[in-house]
């Protein structure tokens, strides 16, 4: 069965991005870019929400996602490497015009539930929000990896939202990186 993680850069408060959606806080580093190109290596399919869909056009090119870019990049000039896939969950847009995007209107979690039985690598799911919280009440996100960042925001875009019920990780990986942010990574306790 392939997995499901979840995560990314975060405050140390939880937040993904402030409350205008500002991630000029993160710290990239040549450690952080190691780590990248490990995890993106083995992802050929991402999954989003329409916010966040919505903010990574928008950032397309600009300097806080030129390392998440050129990790992308270098792995699509792999001819041995599946073609990355994304998949936007969204009730209310109409389509979707661009190569490898996939709108989703249906049910996420059954949508997520038979992807995940399907051949392929690894699921990433960006962003925060709705789609985030109803895959991890039903169990569909198999890890979780939180870079913290040394910063609270106070406010902005949380990286958790109540699944309705508790939902027990186990501890798989933790270690200091570059800038002083800790990476730790865990997998749902079945």
């Amino acid at each position: 069965m392939r997995t499901v993680t979840y995560g990314g850069a975060v405050s140390l408060d939880l937040f993904l991005a402030g409350a205008a959606g500002e991630i000029d806080w993160l710290h990239f580093s040549k450690d952080v870019q190691k780590e990248m190109a490990v995890f993106w290596k083995e992802v050929d399919v991402i999954l989003m929400g329409r916010k966040t869909y919505g903010v990574a056009e928008g950032m397309a090119g600009s300097d806080e996602t030129k390392e998440v870019e050129a990790a992308l990049e270098k792995k699509s000039r792999k001819k041995k490497e599946p073609k990355l896939r994304t998949y936007v969950f969204s009730r209310t847009l109409k389509a979707i015009d661009k190569p490898g995007v996939e709108l989703v209107k249906g049910d996420a979690a059954a949508f997520v539930r038979d992807l995940k039985q399907r051949r392929g690598g690894r699921i990433c799911l960006m962003g925060g929000g709705e789609l985030a919280q109803s895959l991890i009440a039903d169990g569909l996100v198999d890890e979780v990896g939180l870079n913290i960042h040394p910063i609270l925001l106070g406010t902005g875009v949380p990286v958790f939202r109540d699944p309705g019920h508790r939902v027990a990780f186990t501890l798989t990986g933790c270690r200091q990186m570059d800038g002083g942010c800790v990476l730790v990574k865990y997998a749902l306790r079945r």
